[in-house]
C-alpha cells in the first residue's frame, strides 16, 4: 500500500485519515471517510482502486468533478473513464468497451446513469469491487442538497452484487454521518472523520448594508488584486452584474453559472485552474470539484444557502494550507430571496394528489409507466421534489421501482441486412432474423417494436436490447434511444387519497420548516458572539476545534450585528389586479379556474413552475414584482385579495 502511494502518486507519506479508509477497503469493509475540504478523500478510492482485482464505480454528483479527477488519474497513468451525458454514443461505447475487458479500473457515472437500462445491463456483465459515493451527504434527507436517487444506491449495490462501498464527504452533521453508516451498514469503527477545523482559514463576517456592498467588495478585491479569488452570489443575473462591476473598477472578474452553454463554462474554468483568469464570481454551480490549492480568497457576496454550503465554498481556499481569508457581506438584505427557493421546491396539495391519481389509474395493470417529464407537467410539480416525492413512495411502501427504459429505440443499419444476418448461424440467425423482419425501417431509420417481438417470437425486451448494443459496439448499427420511461411495481394501492395526499404534503411542510430554519441558524452563526472557527466545527461534531482560533472576525474583537433589511413599501398599497390581472387572466383562459393563493405568491415570487413556463409567465408584468418580501406575507395579501375577487369574478364568468 504505501509503495503504491510513492511509486504511483507520488507521495511519500499518507496524510490524516487516510490509511485508515484504505486499510478498511483492502481489508474487504464498506467505510467512510468525512475530511474537511481539500484534505485528501478522493485519494482514499483511488489508490483503493488500484489495487482491487476489479472495477471501482464512482457516482459523482457533478460533471466538473469527474473531469477534473479523471485529468489527475490518467497523469498518473490510472485508467479511468467516465460516462456523461456530454459524450457522444461512440465514446460512451468506447469506455463499456474497456469496463469489459478489464483494462479500466476506474468508472465514473452520475447517480441518474443507473437508472438507464442499457447501462443496468453492462453492469451486470462486469464484476465490480467497489461501490464509491462521492458527496455521499446527498443520501440523506437530512442534509443540505438530499438527491432522492441517492438513496437507492444501496439497492443498487445488491442489485449488481458490489461487495463493499466507501462514502466520501466534507459536510456531514453527526445526524447525517448515522444516516450514511446506517443505509449502508457501515461499522462505527471504519467511519473515519479527521476533525473539522482548518486553522488557515480566516473567517471573517462584515456587516455590511445592501447598498454598501460594491463598494465594500471593490475596496477589498483592490487590496488583494491578482490573487486568485472567488465571489459567491445567489442568482445568475448577479454574476453578470457584479462581474461586470469588477471590470469596471479595473478588477478583471468573469461570471460564471449554470446559465451559460458547456463550451464558455469550460473555457472559464480552464483559465482559472490555469491561471490565467484569477477572480471569477458564480452562483454555487461553481465550486465541488474545484481542485486549485492557491485559492487565496473567498467572498460571499450574498448569504450562502447554508451552514454546509458555507462550509464547502469556503473549503475551496486555502488547500496549500497557506492563509486564505474568506469573508461574507452579510445583511438580511436577501433572505427572502432565499427562502424564496425552499418555498419553490414544496408542491402544492392539489399536484400530490394528480400524482396519486395517475398511480391508482395504473392499478389494474400492476404497475406504472410513466414518463416523469410528463408527470412533472400534469402535476405542476418540479423534477426533483417529483422525484423527492416518489422516494417517499417508496419509503411508504406504495410503489417499489422496477426499471426504466427507453420509451422508443430505433437504429440506422451500417451495413446491408443481408449481411448483417450472414454474420450468424443457427438459433441466433433466427433471432436476428425475427429483428429484421419486424422492425421495419422507414427511410433510413428502423423503429424497434418491443410489442411485436414478444408476441410473434417471444422475444424479450432485455434480449433485444442487448442483440442492439452489441451491433452498435460491432458498428453494425447506429443506435438511438429517447424518452426515459420509469417503471413501478404498485405495492400497496389501498390508500385513502384524501388521507395520503395531506400526509405527503406535510412531509413537504416539515421540510420546508426544516430548511427555512437551516437559514436562520446560519445567520445565527455569523451574529455569534464566539469564536466562528470554534461554532462551525463544533456544528460538524468536531470537538477538538480550539476555544479561541485567534484569526477570525470574532477573536479580532469584531461580533457582527447584521443590519435588517431596508424597509419595503407595505403591501397594503400595492395594486393587486394592477400586479396579477394579466396572469390571473391567463390562467383562467388556460386551467378553466382562478389561481390559487399558493400560486399566485410564486408569480408574485418569481418561483417558477411548470404551469409557469406553459403560461410563458416570466414575460407577464408582475412576475417576481414581489420577491424581496416575505413569502408568508405575500401568501396572506394575495389570499386576502382573491377572497373579494371570487364573487365578481364568478358572476363575470357567468354573465
Amino acid at each position: 500500500m504505501h509503495d503504491t502511494l510513492q511509486q504511483v502518486f507520488g507521495y511519500p507519506q499518507f496524510r490524516l485519515g487516510q490509511e485508515e479508509t484504505v486499510s478498511a477497503v483492502l481489508a474487504g469493509r464498506s467505510a467512510a471517510a468525512i475530511f474537511p475540504t481539500g484534505s485528501g478523500k478522493s485519494l482514499c478510492y483511488q489508490l483503493s482502486a488500484v489495487l482491487l482485482p476489479h472495477l471501482t464505480l464512482v457516482v459523482s454528483p457533478l460533471l466538473a468533478l469527474m473531469q477534473d479527477q479523471l485529468g489527475f488519474l490518467q497523469r498518473h497513468g490510472i485508467s479511468a473513464g467516465s460516462i456523461d451525458s456530454a459524450q457522444s454514443r461512440d465514446e460512451a461505447n468506447d469506455v463499456m468497451a474497456r469496463a469489459r475487458s478489464g483494462e479500466l479500473k476506474i468508472l465514473m457515472i452520475s447517480v441518474e446513469r443507473l437508472k438507464n437500462e442499457r447501462f443496468r445491463n453492462f453492469l451486470n456483465s462486469v464484476q465490480i469491487s467497489l461501490l464509491v459515493v462521492d458527496e455521499a451527504h446527498c443520501i440523506s434527507e437530512w442534509g443540505h442538497n438530499f438527491r432522492p436517487d441517492y438513496l437507492k444506491l444501496p439497492d443498487y449495490q445488491r442489485q449488481f452484487n458490489i461487495p463493499q462501498a466507501l462514502l466520501l464527504t466534507a459536510t456531514a452533521t453527526p445526524q447525517v454521518i448515522a444516516d450514511m453508516q446506517a443505509k449502508f451498514a457501515i461499522a462505527a469503527e471504519d467511519v473515519v472523520t479527521t476533525g473539522f477545523y482548518r486553522p488557515n482559514l480566516n473567517l471573517l463576517v462584515e456587516p455590511v448594508s445592501g447598498h454598501d456592498k460594491r463598494r465594500r467588495l471593490v475596496e477589498w478585491m483592490k487590496a488583494r488584486a491578482n490573487q486568485p479569488s472567488i465571489v459567491y452570489v445567489t442568482l445568475q443575473k448577479t454574476a453578470e452584474q457584479i462581474s461586470e462591476h469588477l471590470n469596471r473598477h479595473g478588477i478583471q472578474a468573469e461570471a460564471y453559472h449554470a446559465g451559460l452553454p458547456h463550451e464558455k463554462r469550460e473555457g472559464i474554468q480552464q483559465r482559472f485552474m490555469g491561471g490565467r483568469s484569477n477572480c471569477i464570481v458564480a452562483t454555487i454551480a461553481f465550486g465541488m470539484g474545484i481542485d486549485k490549492s492557491d485559492i487565496r480568497n473567498v467572498v460571499h457576496f450574498d448569504l450562502p444557502k447554508s451552514i454546509e454550503n458555507y462550509s464547502q465554498e469556503i473549503g475551496r481556499a486555502g488547500r496549500d494550507g497557506q492563509p486564505s481569508d474568506c469573508l461574507v457581506l452579510a445583511n438580511r438584505d436577501s433572505l427572502n430571496v432565499l427562502e424564496n427557493f425552499v418555498y419553490g421546491d414544496t408542491p402544492e396539495q392539489d399536484g400530490i394528489r394528480r400524482v396519486l391519481d395517475e398511480l391508482l389509474a395504473s392499478r389494474g395493470d400492476g404497475q406504472w409507466e410513466f414518463l416523469l417529464r410528463s408527470l412533472s407537467d400534469d402535476s405542476n410539480i418540479r423534477e426533483l421534489p417529483l422525484k423527492t416525492l416518489l422516494v417517499q413512495l417508496e419509503l411508504k411502501g406504495v410503489i417499489a421501482p422496477r426499471y426504466a427504459f427507453y420509451a422508443e429505440y430505433r437504429f440506422k443499419y451500417l451495413i446491408e441486412p443481408e449481411a448483417l444476418l450472414a454474420r450468424f448461424s443457427g438459433e441466433r440467425q433466427q433471432f436476428v432474423a425475427a429483428i429484421i423482419q419486424v422492425c421495419k425501417r422507414a427511410r433510413t431509420w428502423a423503429t424497434v417494436d418491443f410489442d411485436a417481438l414478444y408476441q410473434q417470437h417471444n422475444a424479450e425486451r432485455g434480449r433485444v436490447v442487448k442483440a442492439l448494443d452489441y451491433f452498435q459496439e460491432q458498428g453494425l448499427i447506429e443506435l438511438e434511444s429517447k424518452q426515459m420511461t420509469e417503471v413501478y411495481s404498485l405495492l400497496n394501492t389501498d390508500f385513502d387519497l384524501q388521507v395520503l395526499s395531506q400526509e405527503l404534503y406535510t412531509g413537504f411542510k416539515q421540510h420546508e420548516t426544516g430548511e427555512v430554519a437551516r437559514i436562520h441558524a446560519m445567520l445565527d452563526l455569523f451574529a455569534t458572539e464566539r469564536c466562528l472557527g470554534q461554532r462551525l466545527a463544533q456544528y460538524f461534531g468536531d470537538k477538538n476545534a480550539p476555544q479561541r482560533c485567534g484569526h477570525c472576525s470574532v477573536c479580532h474583537g469584531q461580533v457582527a450585528h447584521l443590519p435588517p433589511p431596508p424597509a419595503l413599501p407595505p403591501l397594503v398599497d400595492k395594486h393587486f389586479m394592477g400586479l396579477c390581472g394579466d396572469f390571473i387572466h391567463r390562467h383562467h383562459e388556460h386551467t378553466g379556474h382562478l389561481p390559487g393563493a399558493e400560486r399566485l405568491t410564486r408569480f408574485l415570487g418569481g418561483i417558477s413552475v411548470p404551469l409557469f413556463t406553459k403560461l410563458k409567465a416570466r414575460g407577464i408584468p408582475g412576475f417576481a414584482a414581489l420577491e424581496d418580501y416575505p413569502y408568508a406575507e405575500v401568501r396572506e395579501w394575495a389570499q386576502a385579495h382573491l377572497n373579494d375577487l371570487k364573487p365578481t369574478f364568478t358572476r363575470r364568468t357567468h354573465a
